[in-house]
C-alpha cells in the first residue's frame, strides 16, 4: 500500500467532513443535504460514460486494475539493484555457465531477462534494442492510464455542472406553483451538491492519480534505464568496481552504494 496515497485520501476527505460539520454546526443547518444519491450517479455514471466513448472498453474495464496501481507500494530502491548488479557482474566475470546457473538468483524480471540474454549469446546492439524497446513500449501502455484518469478528472466537473443545469430546471420549474420561493434555497443546494460533487472527484481522486502514475512512469523508467546499462556492462565483462560506479550516476549521491 502505497502510505502517502492513503494519507493524503484520508486527510481530504476529513477536511471536506470536517469544515462540512463545523460550517453547518455555526449555521445551525443540517448536513444530510450534502448526501444526494441522484447527484452521485449523475456525475460519477456520466463521468463512466465520457470515458467509455473516449476510451477503448479493454482500457476502460481495467480501471479497477488502475487504481489498484495508484494504491500499491513497495517501491523498489535503486541502491538494491545495484547490488544485485554488481553481484551478477561478479559471477559473470567467471564465465557464461556460471552466469547461467545465477540468473534464476535475479529477483528483478527485467534484470534477469537482460542477463539470460547475455547467457544466450545476444549481440550488445540486440539486447540494448530489445530492452529498450519493451521500456518505450511500457510507457505507452503506463501512461494510457495517467490518460484516462486525467480525463476522469476533466470530466467530472463538467457532469457536475450537467447536473447542476438539471437540477436548476428543476428548481424554476416550480416557481409557479404554490410555495415556490419557499423552495428556492432547498432547490439551489440541490442543484450546487452535484458541482461539489464532480469538484472533490477530480481535485482528490482522479488528477492527483494521474500525476501519481506519472512520476511512477519516470521512476520505472530511470529504474529499467539502470538495469539496461547494467546488462550492457555484463555483457562487457566490466569489473564490478566499474560497474558500482557507473550505476551509481542512476542515483542520488547520498544513496551512492560503496564496496562492501
Amino acid at each position: 500500500m502505497d502510505i502517502a496515497t492513503l494519507v493524503g485520501i484520508v486527510l481530504g476527505l476529513g477536511a471536506i467532513a470536517g469544515s462540512i460539520f463545523l460550517a453547518a454546526a455555526e449555521a445551525g443547518a443540517s448536513t444530510g443535504g450534502f448526501i444526494s444519491g441522484p447527484s452521485f450517479a449523475i456525475v460519477f455514471g456520466g463521468m463512466l460514460a465520457s470515458i467509455s466513448v473516449a476510451f477503448p472498453l479493454s482500457d476502460v474495464l481495467k480501471l479497477g486494475a488502475a487504481m489498484g496501481a495508484v494504491l500499491k507500494g513497495g517501491e523498489v530502491k535503486l541502491g538494491e539493484l545495484v547490488d544485485e548488479a554488481v553481484e551478477a557482474a561478479d559471477v559473470g566475470r567467471k564465465g557464461a555457465a556460471d552466469l547461467e546457473k545465477h540468473v534464476d538468483a535475479i529477483k528483478n524480471y527485467f534484470f534477469r531477462d537482460g542477463v539470460q540474454m547475455v547467457v544466450d549469446g545476444y549481440s550488445l546492439d540486440e539486447l540494448t534494442e530489445i530492452l529498450e524497446t519493451r521500456i518505450e513500449y511500457r510507457e505507452i501502455r503506463e501512461k494510457t492510464q495517467a490518460d484516462l484518469f486525467k480525463s476522469m478528472g476533466v470530466m467530472s466537473p463538467a457532469w457536475g455542472m450537467v447536473g447542476t443545469l438539471i437540477g436548476l430546471v428543476i428548481m424554476l420549474s416550480g416557481f409557479g406553483g404554490e410555495g415556490g420561493a419557499d423552495s428556492l434555497g432547498p432547490g439551489m443546494s440541490a442543484a450546487l451538491i452535484t458541482t461539489f460533487y464532480g469538484a472533490v472527484f477530480a481535485n482528490l481522486f482522479f488528477l492527483p492519480m494521474a500525476d501519481k502514475i506519472n512520476v511512477r512512469i519516470s521512476a520505472n523508467t530511470t529504474l529499467q534505464a539502470l538495469l539496461v546499462e547494467a546488462s550492457r556492462l555484463i555483457h562487457q565483462k566490466k569489473h564490478p568496481l566499474i560497474v558500482r560506479e557507473k550505476l551509481n550516476s542512476f542515483i542520488p549521491p547520498a544513496e551512492w552504494k560503496k564496496e562492501g
